[in-house]
C-alpha cells in the first residue's frame, strides 16, 4: 500500500500559506507517495484544486475524509484539536508545531501513538539548509516588514531630486540582524533608504556593514560572549542593556522607520523600544514590531493591529510571511518536501525515524506517541532543558529566529 500524505487547509487566523504546492506534489508522487489535498487548501496561496489534480493529487472534501487514510499530515501551523482527534493511529504530523508550547498537545499524540515533527527545530547545520523553514520564512518576513512600513510611511524612501526641490531619503533603523533583520536591511537599502542596524552579536557587525548599513552597538567585553554555540543571541546583563538602551535612544530620535526583530529562544521577546523612546520619535515615524507574537520588542505594539501612539504609527502584524503567501508557500513546501525526502525509505514505502541522524533527532518531538525531545522532558530536568534551549530556534517565523549564516561542520562532524 502506498504511503499517503494529506495536505490540510489552514484554519489559524491570518494564515494564508499552504504546506504543499503543485511542484512538491509532483515530487512526492514521483517517490510513489499518494497525495491527498483538502479542497481549498491552496486558494489563499493562488493554487486551485485543479492545479493540484493536474500535479497528481487527489482532492478530498474535508480534512476528516483525508485523515482516514493519511499516514502523514502536512500543515503550516499546528492543526486544530478536531484534526488531531481524527488522526490515524501511528500517523505523523509535520509542520510548525510551536515546540515550546507543545506539552498541551502531548496527550493527543500519546492517545494516537502519533509522531510529531516540529520544523522550528531543524538543526542549524549545512546539511539541513534545504529544510530550514525558519530561515526561508524569516527571510520573506524581513522583506515584507520593510514593504509594510514603507507603505504606511507618509513619505518617499529614496532621495529624489526634482525641479520642485529635493526629497531627503528615509532613515531606517533595524533592531536585530539575524535572517529577518539582514533581509530588512537589504530591502530598505534597495528602496534607497539610509539604513543603520543594531544587534548584541559582534558577528553581525561585518554582515550589517557588508550590506551598506551602519552598525550601532555598545562594544565591550560582554559583547564578546554575546552568542551561544549555535550562533543565537544570548540575553545580556542589565548593565549592558542600560548602556545599549542609551545609545539606541539617541539613535531612535533621528529615525523615520524602526523595524524590531529580536527574539530569545523559548522566552518573551526582549523590550528594545520603550514607550519613552517612542515619545522621542518624529511625528509620522513608523515602527514595525516583528516580535509582537512573542510579546513584542515594543511594549505598546498590539498584535495584528496598526495603532498610532504619540504621533507614531506602530505596526504589529504577527505573521508577515503569510502576507506574501505565494512565495512563502513555495519555499515552505520545498522545505517540507526535503524533510520527507530525507526520511523516506523507498523499500519500506514509509518514512524512517533514524535517530542516529542529528537532523531527525533534532526536529522530532514525539515518536509513536512517546516524547523523545528534551523540550518535553520531565520538570526535574527543566533547568538542563532551558540551558539547551538557547541553541534551538524560537517558535515563530516572524522575526530573527535564526542565525544569519549556518554553522559549517567538517565532513567528519556531519557524518
Amino acid at each position: 500500500m502506498a504511503l499517503t500524505v494529506l495536505v490540510i487547509k489552514e484554519t489559524a487566523p491570518h494564515e494564508a500559506r499552504v504546506s504543499a504546492t503543485a511542484d512538491t506534489v509532483k515530487k512526492m508522487a514521483a517517490l510513489g507517495i499518494t497525495v491527498l489535498v483538502e479542497s481549498g487548501a491552496g486558494i489563499t496561496a493562488a493554487i486551485a484544486d485543479e492545479t493540484y489534480i493536474a500535479a497528481g493529487a487527489k482532492i478530498v472534501k474535508d480534512a476528516a475524509t483525508g485523515l482516514k487514510d493519511a499516514d502523514i499530515v502536512l500543515c503550516v501551523q499546528r492543526p486544530a484539536s478536531a484534526v488531531l482527534d481524527k488522526l490515524q493511529d501511528g500517523a505523523t504530523v509535520i509542520g510548525l508545531l510551536a515546540p515550546y508550547q507543545f506539552a498541551s498537545l502531548l496527550p493527543a499524540f500519546e492517545k494516537k501513538g502519533a509522531s510529531a515533527v516540529s520544523l522550528e527545530l531543524v538543526p542549524r547545520i549545512t546539511r539541513a539548509q534545504s529544510m530550514d523553514v525558519l530561515s526561508s520564512q524569516a527571510n520573506l518576513g524581513g522583506y515584507r516588514a520593510v514593504i509594510e512600513a514603507a507603505t504606511t510611511y507618509g513619505r518617499a524612501m529614496p532621495m529624489m531630486m526634482t525641479a520642485a526641490g529635493t526629497i531627503a531619503p528615509a532613515k531606517v533603523f533595524v533592531m536585530g540582524a539575524g535572517v529577518a533583520g539582514l533581509q530588512a536591511i537589504a530591502t530598505a537599502r534597495r528602496l534607497g533608504a539610509v539604513v543603520s542596524a543594531t544587534d548584541v552579536r559582534m558577528a553581525a557587525k561585518e554582515q550589517v556593514e557588508s550590506l551598506g548599513a551602519t552598525f550601532v552597538m555598545v562594544e565591550n567585553d560582554e559583547t564578546k560572549q554575546s552568542e551561544t554555540k549555535g550562533g543565537y543571541a544570548k540575553e545580556m546583563s542589565d548593565d549592558y542593556k542600560r548602556q545599549q538602551a542609551a545609545l539606541v535612544s539617541e539613535t531612535i530620535k533621528k529615525q523615520d522607520i524602526v523595524i524590531t526583530t529580536a527574539l530569545i529562544p523559548g522566552r518573551p521577546a526582549p523590550v528594545l523600544l520603550s514607550e519613552d523612546m517612542v515619545k522621542t520619535m518624529k511625528p509620522g515615524s513608523v515602527i514595525l514590531d516583528m516580535a509582537v507574537e512573542a510579546g513584542g520588542n515594543c511594549p505598546i505594539s498590539e498584535k495584528d493591529k496598526v495603532v498610532e501612539k504619540h504621533g507614531v504609527t506602530i505596526i504589529g502584524y504577527s505573521n508577515l510571511p503569510s502576507r506574501i503567501p505565494v512565495d512563502a508557500s513555495a519555499l515552505y513546501a520545498r522545505n517540507v518536501f526535503n524533510v520527507i525526502a530525507l526520511m523516506f525509505n523507498k523499500d519500506k514505502n514509509a518514512i524512517d525515524f533514524n535517530f542516529e541522524d542529528e537532523i531527525v533527532k533534532g526536529f522530532t518531538l514525539t515518536h509513536k506517541g512517546k516524547a523523545v525531545h528534551p523540550l518535553l522532558a520531565p520538570k526535574k530536568t527543566e533547568a538542563k532543558t532551558e540551558a539547551k534551549a538557547e541553541d534551538k530556534a524560537v517558535p515563530t517565523v516572524n522575526g530573527d529566529t535564526a542565525k544569519s549564516s549556518f554553522k559549517r561542520k567538517s565532513a567528519k562532524e556531519e557524518g
